[in-house]
């Protein structure tokens, strides 16, 4: 947008892009193996009856939390096969969690990635969570078609060259 101000820290670059600004993937070789862990959450707005169908198990394809818990893990496994410039790495703690929130309509999704490793788990997370929203959609989908997915984002993340980041609220 015309007149807002780049929010980039003077001198920082984007890594995934070389000195020519070609697009590559970052060399990790030199960094230290740290534990690295992050948070990610996420939701799907809905109607509450379809909020209540999911919760009390009532859905005719089965159990939609327990389906969306696993494609989570899974799809977080598989994080550098969706994201084209992500490492492989080797998690040690995938968990996906879900807070049904009857006041608002919405089934809040919870993620959270460990590893030890020369990158961070970010991706991961992020990635955990979309897929279980999306399992949540293609579960009830046959009762709300009008479900929204929304708020993906990181909420915390520990370890390596760049610290801690909490967002804030």
């Amino acid at each position: 947008m015309a007149g807002n101000k780049k929010s980039r820290t003077p001198g920082a670059r984007l890594t995934h892009l070389d000195e020519r600004g070609r697009i590559r993937m970052v060399d990790v070789g030199d960094k230290p193996v740290t534990r690295r862990e992050a948070i990610a959450c996420g939701e799907v707005r809905m109607a509450p009856a379809t909020l209540q169908a999911i919760v009390g198990g009532e859905l005719k394809k089965g159990e939609a939390l327990a389906a969306a818990r696993i494609a989570g893990i899974m799809a977080a496994k598989r994080t550098h096969e969706l994201i084209p410039l992500c490492h492989q790495i080797a998690l040690e703690v995938v968990e996906v969690d879900f807070n049904p929130d009857a006041a608002n309509s919405t089934l809040q999704i919870q993620a959270r990635a460990v590893t030890d490793a020369r990158t961070g788990v970010e991706m991961e997370a992020l990635v955990a969570v979309s897929a279980a929203a999306l399992t949540i959609y293609d579960m009830a989908k046959a009762i709300d078609r009008a479900m929204e997915i929304g708020a993906i984002r990181l909420i915390m993340k520990r370890g390596g060259r760049s610290g801690e980041f909490v967002r804030q609220g």
